[in-house]
């Protein structure tokens, strides 16, 4: 079946706003004594993107995006972004920059400025529209890879597994013999073998279809990244696995901070600040964790018993900051689905533990924290960085035990 380019269509939908840069012609990167990473010439994607009126006074905008989004497709296009909602392709996600050999669905490199723009737009509906959160800590991320790829073209980078890994750290699970991704350049800076990265190796993917009645989803990811929406028509069911990880964790440009993750991993830091020395011994675990314990391919294997400390045993107050430690993940989607998985989060408190190897104040590798309950299962994880080898990064994961992929499936 051809599907065809409705390229007046899409021209009268999206000529007053601005197409999604990806980057600029005059780029500089420099690092101080203190590791802050100042950078020109970078631009965040995605920026003034808007619903086009038609999708914005439509039932469910996510919907009427997804069918713009296909529509727009030619048919080869269509063959790599449409594809079945099958147990196969929903879990082939992955947070490493491994291109298509660990992920479905078509890269932004390989759709047109308009495409590109219907493609950010339908994630923009699907994800929260708060600062550092949703779209924006999304789009940020994209951003990241751009610096990261900077950084090796101007020497900055001290990557892993290349010599430069900070006292004998080995590069993280999957990455010590990883190329380039899907043909990129053979070598980093000074022709050793190096990771290539960019804002345009991200995939997006429709799994099923948007306009039945049975569960389809929508999944976009690459380097850091892994956002999966699944819905039933136009209502979510799930807004799980999420991965979201940066690097580098912090940067600067034109006077203007950029740290996507740093409420995330404060939240964290408040919750676990306001235990006692008690409460964080009965919270502290023996193990010790490099990454998240259930990041791409772990699917189903949470662990059979719960450990740490049970949230039931808070004050009022400190429950308030495991709530709000679990909002911070949950407001990446849609506001109308946050607020019911965050009531039952809520519900769910009272057999919800909180729990952390490490360092409490999340600054050091392998310092991580997790909050486990009925659903909500959310882990946060520092390591030492892969290409700013002397910094540390962020990994996190967003899972729920009961709905994650909309319980389509069982494991």
């Amino acid at each position: 079946m051809t599907l065809p380019i409705r390229a007046a269509l899409l021209a009268s939908c999206f000529a007053a706003s601005a197409l999604p840069s990806f980057a600029q012609d005059t780029q500089t990167i420099s690092m101080d004594d203190d590791g802050v990473v100042t950078i020109t010439g970078i631009t965040q994607p995605g920026q003034g993107l808007t619903i086009p009126e038609n999708c914005s006074t439509a039932d469910n905008a996510v919907v009427c995006l997804a069918e713009e989004f296909i529509a727009s497709l030619d048919e080869d296009q269509a063959a790599k972004a449409v594809l079945e909602l099958t147990e196969e392709n929903s879990t082939a996600w992955s947070n490493l920059p491994c291109g298509s050999n660990c992920r479905v669905g078509i890269e932004l490199s390989a759709l047109t400025d308009a495409q590109k723009e219907l493609a950010l737009t339908l994630v923009m509906a699907a994800a929260g529209t708060g600062e550092n959160s949703g779209f924006d800590e999304i789009t940020q991320i994209l951003m990241a890879d751009d610096i990261l790829t900077l950084a090796q073209q101007e020497g900055l980078s001290s990557p892993m597994g290349g010599g430069g890994a900070p006292d004998g750290m080995e590069p993280p699970e999957g990455m010590d013999d990883m190329g380039p991704p899907d043909g990129g350049p053979d070598g980093g800076p000074g022709g050793g073998g190096g990771l290539a990265y960019s804002s345009d190796s991200y995939f997006i993917a429709i799994l099923g279809d948007p306009a039945g009645d049975e569960p389809w989803q929508l999944q976009f990811g690459g380097h850091h990244l892994g956002v999966l929406h699944t819905y039933e028509g136009g209502t979510e069911i799930a807004a799980t696995p999420n991965f979201i990880g940066i690097e580098p964790k912090v940067w600067v440009q034109d006077g203007e901070t950029y740290a996507p993750l740093t409420d995330d991993r404060d939240a964290m830091t408040a919750m676990l600040a306001a235990l006692s020395e008690d409460e964080l011994a009965s919270a502290k675990l023996d193990a010790t964790f490099s990454d998240v314990l259930l990041g791409p391919g772990q699917d189903g294997q949470f662990p059979e018993e719960k450990s740490g400390l049970s949230v039931a045993d808070l004050t009022e107050e400190q429950q308030a900051l495991v709530l709000a430690a679990i909002e911070a993940w949950v407001g990446d989607t849609a506001a109308s689905s946050a607020e019911v998985i965050m009531d039952q989060y809520e519900a769910d408190l009272g057999e919800t533990y909180i729990s952390y190897p490490g360092n409490p104040t999340l600054d050091h590798h392998a310092d991580y924290v997790r909050i486990d309950g009925p659903g909500v299962w959310i882990e946060f994880v520092c390591q030492n960085g892969v290409i700013f080898g002397d910094q540390i990064h962020y990994h996190t994961i967003w899972r729920d035990h009961v709905n994650d992929y909309g319980a389509v499936y069982e494991f």
